[in-house]
């Protein structure tokens, strides 16, 4: 409700020819998204500028609003003080929740049906992880999307080459080359998918070229355990978000998880009293119980008195921000590079995966098997453990043959 409002700010924000009707129940809804009392007075407050630049566009009926209505407007305040942009887009996904206006989501994919079937694809026949599903139909989306734009009325039938073509030229300034052969092979799954379906004519992936990347032409990144232990130190703990930072960087870094593995914790994914840890490997959705090591119990536990914001998420890690909601994999890894910045070392690692590679290569310089890192790891095959051994370069050194006509040689003829 409006009530810790003056009784002028109230009879404003009701009598709003627009949003009148919804400002009580927006009010109710940002409470519930645990946003604070000064935010939320912020928010309904530019509720007037918000309405007011819709009726200037002659908009005065809130069921005929849209997701690009809503967006034209967020750019119109982008550009001008006031941080009212802030405030459409969070009304926008008010009045989405309330089903007011269309998700841009709903309202702009073209193709939807094929691209639900492929999802159903990738996950019964082809069994890949979640994460995987939704990175391709990502991008799927994102191709179907480009190649409507300029004819909307495109029948899947009518796709071509050209179609393809002009999609990698499109987002290939935005990736390497490595990336970008992921790209190529997820779209030329998907073409392959339609093809057999006879959605589309067949034989479009393989008119897709792929960038050339030899196998194993990179080593993975891993840094010294030194390095590894002095950056963890130098996470501010002094902060919400610190406490939480340093608990899931502590985690990957004790135990070698991915990033999306340490967002999907919860709560009773941890036993204390029996001091374990149990994962759900996102990549081969094997169950792994772990020993709790004091430091990082010490970390979860401190994070979890003073840091974990008060909701009704059984997942570990939050947001520490309204709206509180659980994290995505992409969140660790942005904290990881927010840490990694204000951190002052001289680490040269662009994502947390480092932290990960630093954590086998500590478990092989101490001899520890390579299927028992497999394992650890939650790796399918031996070939992907196997690359950290390019990394030993101690043992290497030991395998090595001499020069010829070094003095090891020349010992050997005498």
């Amino acid at each position: 409700m409006l009530n810790d409002l003056s009784p002028e700010d109230q009879r404003t924000l009701r009598a709003l020819p627009l949003l009148g009707p919804v400002v009580d129940d927006f009010s109710d809804w940002l409470g519930a998204q645990d946003y604070r009392d000064r935010t939320r007075k912020r928010y309904l407050q530019r509720c007037v500028a918000i309405d007011r630049y819709f009726a200037s566009h002659q908009h005065r009926v809130l069921a005929e609003l849209t997701a690009q209505q809503f967006l034209e407007c967020h750019q119109f305040y982008q550009r001008r003080p006031g941080e009212v942009a802030s405030t459409v887009s969070c009304l926008k996904r008010f009045l989405v929740s309330r089903q007011l206006i269309l998700a841009e989501e709903s309202a702009a994919i073209p193709f939807r049906p094929s691209i639900d079937a492929y999802r159903q694809y990738l996950t019964d026949v082809r069994g890949l992880a979640a994460v995987t599903v939704e990175r391709h139909c990502l991008l799927v989306s994102e191709y179907l999307q480009h190649a409507s734009k300029k004819d909307p009325a495109l029948c899947l039938a009518d796709l071509t080459p050209g179609h393809s073509e002009r999609f990698i030229n499109a987002i290939s300034p935005r990736h390497g080359r490595q990336a970008l052969q992921k790209d190529v092979a997820i779209l030329r799954g998907f073409l392959r998918f339609l093809g057999m379906r006879g959605e589309a004519p067949l034989g479009l992936d393989a008119c897709i070229d792929t960038p050339r990347v030899y196998r194993e032409e990179q080593l993975p990144r891993a840094l010294p355990w030194d390095s590894v232990r002095t950056f963890l130190d130098s996470i501010d703990r002094t902060t919400t978000a610190g406490l939480r930072d340093y608990a899931m960087l502590s985690l990957i870094a004790a135990y070698g998880l991915r990033g999306c593995d340490v967002a999907s914790l919860k709560l009773t994914d941890i036993d204390w009293r029996a001091g374990e840890v149990r994962i759900i490997q996102s990549k081969t959705r094997q169950p792994m119980t772990l020993p709790l090591i004091e430091p990082v119990a010490e970390a979860v536990l401190a994070y979890l008195r003073d840091g974990r914001p008060r909701s009704a998420y059984r997942q570990i890690f939050l947001k520490t921000h309204a709206p509180i909601t659980r994290l995505q994999g992409a969140n660790v890894s942005d904290a990881f590079r927010f840490r990694l910045k204000h951190s002052g070392l001289d680490i040269r690692a662009s994502g947390v995966y480092c932290l990960r590679h630093s954590y086998a290569m500590q478990l092989l310089r101490q001899g520890t098997a390579l299927k028992t890192i497999g394992d650890l790891l939650g790796h399918r095959r031996s070939e992907s453990t196997g690359i950290y051994l390019r990394l030993d370069v101690d043992d290497l050194r030991e395998v090595a043959l001499p020069l010829p006509g070094s003095p090891r040689i020349k010992e050997a003829c005498l």
